[in-house]
Parts: structure tokens; sequence; C-alpha cells
């Protein structure tokens, strides 16, 4: 299996329609309650991200969901996707990743056909985006390194074009914070392919401002 660099182009580019540009994960919330207003600020939100959530949870998932996916086992798929499920804190995150995974299977069968995601489909309508993400790059015979790195940067890029929208940070400063997270993200992948631990995170200030997402007034984003 080789990094098939192109379709994982494809799978990582925004112009990619999973609707990930209306969800900010609650960096919206926190926003508006002033929890992020520099790039300093950003840079925490942006870590925290990547060494918890990134790192404990949506990798390790990502990983096993490919893992299961290669070996046919789509029960384990249906299990791992359970676990991101119950570990998001709020209904409108649960309810985001799961949309944002859906579409990612659906399009993806749509453009590029394959009996591992229709076998998924036929048990569920939608997963998680990380599971999704995983199954999909399985299927396409991405390399697993290389499906990760992909992931972790398209879910860091997204951190960055949601501030750009929410507050006073512009476009040479946000992909300068960007390029400069992007250096950890090898360690990061490292770290994941040798994880067999539970998943886990512990993001309490992530968790309640995506918790308070739904009281913002005139709001940006859905989640």
């Amino acid at each position: 299996m080789t990094d098939n660099l192109v379709v994982l182009l494809h799978l990582c580019d925004s112009l990619f329609p999973i609707g990930s540009f209306a969800h900010s994960d609650g960096l919206e919330a926190a926003t508006s309650h002033q929890e992020v207003q520099t790039a300093t600020d950003l840079r925490a939100w942006i870590d925290v991200t990547l060494f918890e959530n990134l790192r404990r949870v949506e990798g390790p998932a990502l990983r096993r969901a490919w893992e299961a996916t290669n070996q046919q086992r789509f029960d384990i798929v249906a299990t791992i996707d359970d676990e991101v499920y119950a570990l998001r804190p709020t209904s409108a995150g649960r309810d985001a990743t799961r949309a944002l995974g859906g579409r990612l299977l659906k399009t993806w069968q749509q453009i590029r056909p394959h009996d591992a995601v229709q076998r998924v489909l036929a048990q569920r309508s939608r997963v998680t985006l990380p599971v999704a993400f995983g199954i999909v790059s399985a299927a396409s015979e991405i390399a697993l390194r290389a499906s990760l790195e992909g992931f972790i940067y398209t879910r860091l890029a997204s951190i960055v074009s949601s501030a750009m929208r929410l507050m006073a940070i512009g476009q040479h400063e946000g992909h300068a914070l960007l390029a400069d997270s992007l250096l950890s993200v090898p360690r990061v992948a490292t770290a994941v392919l040798g994880d067999d631990g539970p998943l886990r995170s512990f993001t309490p200030l992530l968790d309640v401002m995506l918790m308070s997402q739904q009281y913002v007034q005139s709001r940006l984003f859905k989640s």
C-alpha cells in the first residue's frame, strides 16, 4: 500500500463537499466569550486539539477504523464509531461529527465506489468523521501514516480557517501558526501508531465552549 498522494490530496481538500466550513468545534463560542482573543490564545487552542483530541481520540479512532476496514471487521468499525460518538460532550457535537462523516462516506461512494464503504453504509448511514476518514482511506489504499497526517492537517487547517472569520487574525499570521503547528504532526502520528490504549482526552475548556455554542448570538457556525 502506498501513500496514494493525489487521492489523499483530493480527500483533504477544502473543496471536498462535507460541510466542515459550517463548524468551528466551539471556537466561535470561545471567541464570543473572549477566551480566545489573540494569536497566543489560538495557538493554545490548536495545541490542545492536537495533543489531546487528535492524539488521544480522533487519531487512534481513525487508525483502528483503517485497520478494521482492511480486515473487513465491520463490527469493530461500528464499535469504534459508537465510542467516538459517546466521547463527544454535546448533542450538537455528536450530531456534527456524524453529519460530516456521513457526507464523507456517501460522497466518496459516489465518486470512488468501494465494497467496504457500501457495507458500512448498509449498516448505518452516518458515522463519526475520523472513522469515516479511516474507512475511505483504507478503501482507497492510502497508507495509514499518510491518512493520519492528512486528517490531522485538515482538522488544524479548519481551526485556522474558522479563526480568520471569527477574530482579528490575518492570513499570514494564521498560516504561520498553522505551519508551526504542523511541525508536530509527524510526532503525533508516530505516537498514535504506537497507542493501543483506550480512547481518552481531557479538554474541559473546549468541551464547555462547545456546550456554549448554542447560546452565541448571531452565530456563523452550527457548532
